[in-house]
């Protein structure tokens, strides 16, 4: 698809992912770039999406807009996040296929994947189970689009195609405590507890899963590559292949931050899924994506990004 020429919406494309999809697509030529504040127009609501097709006529949407969290804002806010992710999801789907959108770009979770998937993550391991409860309902959700896109492109010829990003991060972040994921929430302890003189910081669950993670402006660069060079309905990874535990990066984040205090695990609170690494084959042989920032560079980038924000 040559989308320097396109009309193109960015649902949720002033969040932290959105932005740098955004960027991406500037540096690409693109300069039909529409992105829908939520102020205006709510996606919950289908007049509103109704309302928002007829204002930016998109002939390609990247639909990002999510109501998300870690681990403790799911398991305070499952009916919100089923709901909520559910309604954007199917409105707006059904909405660009009524209004004749070209192309739609879904952006799922790797939290729909089974909560024992044999690692690593296979495209087509994602229906061979339930997954990992503390994030279900929000998995579901994301996943409820893959069978409409699927099921839209059986009966109406939609040409759609669905992405598992795995756990972002990256400069840009959300570092607030109740609803950030992982490393923010880290970053943030550590500095915190280094500038108050605390002895210890004290992190969720026992260290002992593991995760992988991507830097949110490679994730943005497949997405884009994506919507470019990919035109097939089966879903595709994108991640960077590289898997460590939380205890490891705990340490990691430690060392990084320069906290000289020691590390408290509160095992009274989950751990998550026990493991996640995905295969990253299909995007690298479908649109030629491979991650290039490696977690530690990454990691000094958002900590100095971070450092610098909250002065």
């Amino acid at each position: 698809m040559d989308i320097a020429h396109k009309r193109i919406v960015v649902t949720g494309g002033s969040g932290f992912l959105g932005q740098h999809v955004v960027m991406k697509l500037h540096e690409l030529g693109c300069g039909l770039v529409f992105v829908p504040r939520s102020k205006e127009f709510d996606l919950r609501v289908e007049a509103d999406i109704v309302r928002m097709l007829h204002t930016y006529k998109p002939d390609l949407i990247l639909h990002l807009a999510a109501v998300v969290g870690g681990i403790g804002a799911n398991q305070k806010n499952p009916g919100k996040f089923l709901y909520d992710n559910l309604m954007m999801g199917t409105q707006l789907i059904e909405q660009s296929r009524l209004f004749g959108v070209e192309k739609f770009v879904a952006i799922g979770t790797i939290c729909s994947y089974p909560k024992h998937t044999p690692v690593p993550f296979r495209e087509e391991e994602l229906w061979n189970g339930y997954p990992e409860e503390t994030n279900a309902p929000y998995g579901l959700a994301k996943k409820m689009m893959l069978v409409q896109l699927q099921a839209y492109r059986q009966q109406y010829g939609t040409n759609s195609i669905y992405l598992l990003p795995v756990n972002l991060y990256g400069p840009g972040d959300n570092f607030d405590l109740e609803s950030s994921h992982v490393i923010p929430a880290m970053i943030r302890k550590f500095l915190e507890a280094g500038a108050r003189g605390d002895d210890s910081v004290t992190l969720w669950g026992t260290g002992s899963a593991t995760r992988e993670f991507i830097y949110a402006e490679d994730a943005a660069e497949g997405i884009v590559m994506a919507a470019r060079d990919y035109e097939e309905i089966e879903p595709v990874n994108i991640g960077s292949g590289q898997e460590i535990s939380i205890r490891a990066l705990a340490e990691t984040i430690k060392e990084l931050t320069g906290f000289g205090g020691g590390i408290v695990w509160d095992t009274s609170k989950p751990d998550g899924q026990p493991r996640r690494r995905l295969d990253t084959s299909r995007a690298k042989a479908a649109f030629g994506f491979e991650a290039r920032t490696d977690l530690l560079t990454g990691l000094k980038r958002t900590i100095a990004w971070y450092k610098d924000w909250s002065r």
